[in-house]
């Protein structure tokens, strides 16, 4: 019998991000997914409220981290993975897709000529079915593209880690509107997800609490087969392409786009201080 893993979530309300821990039941280690790195856009400050409290949690425990995951690069906030990785060790791991986001943004953000578009800024990058251990717990990678090409689910026992593939079944699905978003790939990246045992317990990347409702941390399978508002109406890849398509044209960019992803694509790093020793965030005009 697989062994299942113990999952703690938390729920940072500023950007709507749930970061999980896994704990293998056995061994104690675990695996952070997702953490984040608080950020105040109208000052410029990063701060490490969110980070923390995944930190004291484990501190708690007397696991290894042995791994801090990313489902993909993020536009909705910045990664806490560095300052998690500097205060409890662990690898980062991504999915090797990471450098064609990387690809991209350097042109889009004017990266400078030193930055690395082959994904060497993460400790990882895992390939497409490839397995890994936490503990005692086995880990499969599944990637599921389109809402970014490097987008990954983690599937770990009886869990699975979706990133922003699939939102709450009353949210519905990711937006595909990003620099190689592809709905047919998110279409044939859900089929995947859902090809799943129906128990399997789906850990969500994000929630929107629509209509006010308390905040969902996972849902299953069998939820999100009946219950996903943006699957149930759409009878095959073409009609949830078409749906999408529609939706995303009406969608504004997530607010800490800018930000979030010139630090993502670089693992959670600054770009280099210029010559008076700070870091500064581009914002590109009339371009995304």
């Amino acid at each position: 019998m697989a062994l299942n893993p113990k999952v703690t979530s938390f729920f940072d309300e500023r950007t709507f991000t749930i970061t999980h821990i896994v704990t293998c039941p056995e061994t104690g280690a675990t695996a952070i997914i997702d953490p984040v790195l608080d950020y105040d856009a109208a000052s410029g400050r990063t701060y490490k409220e969110s980070a923390e409290a995944v930190i004291n949690q484990i501190g708690q425990g007397s696991g290894v981290v042995e791994w801090v995951l990313e489902t993909h690069v993020h536009a909705d906030h910045l990664t806490g993975a560095p300052y998690v990785k500097e205060c409890l060790g662990g690898k980062t791991g991504i999915g090797a897709n990471v450098d064609k986001v990387q690809e991209t943004f350097k042109k889009i953000f004017n990266a400078e000529d030193a930055f690395a578009t082959d994904g060497s800024q993460f400790d990882h990058l895992f390939q497409d079915g490839e397995e890994f251990k936490i503990g005692d717990l086995t880990a499969r990678v599944i990637f599921t593209p389109g809402h970014t090409p490097a987008c990954a689910t983690y599937v770990i026992g009886n869990a699975a880690f979706i990133g922003d593939t699939m939102f709450s079944p009353d949210f519905g699905t990711a937006r595909c509107d990003f620099p190689n978003g592809d709905a047919h790939q998110l279409y044939a990246s859900i089929q995947k997800i859902l090809a799943l045992p129906d128990d399997t317990i789906i850990y969500l990347c994000h929630d929107y609490m629509p209509g006010g409702r308390d905040v969902m941390m996972h849902t299953t399978v069998a939820e999100q087969k009946a219950q996903n508002i943006h699957l149930k109406d759409c009878a095959d890849a073409d009609a949830f392409a078409e749906m999408r398509t529609t939706r995303d044209a009406q969608l504004s960019m997530p607010a800490l786009i800018i930000p979030s992803v010139q630090v993502n694509m670089r693992g959670g790093a600054m770009p280099p201080p210029e010559g008076n020793g700070v870091s500064y965030l581009k914002t590109p005009i009339d371009l995304l």
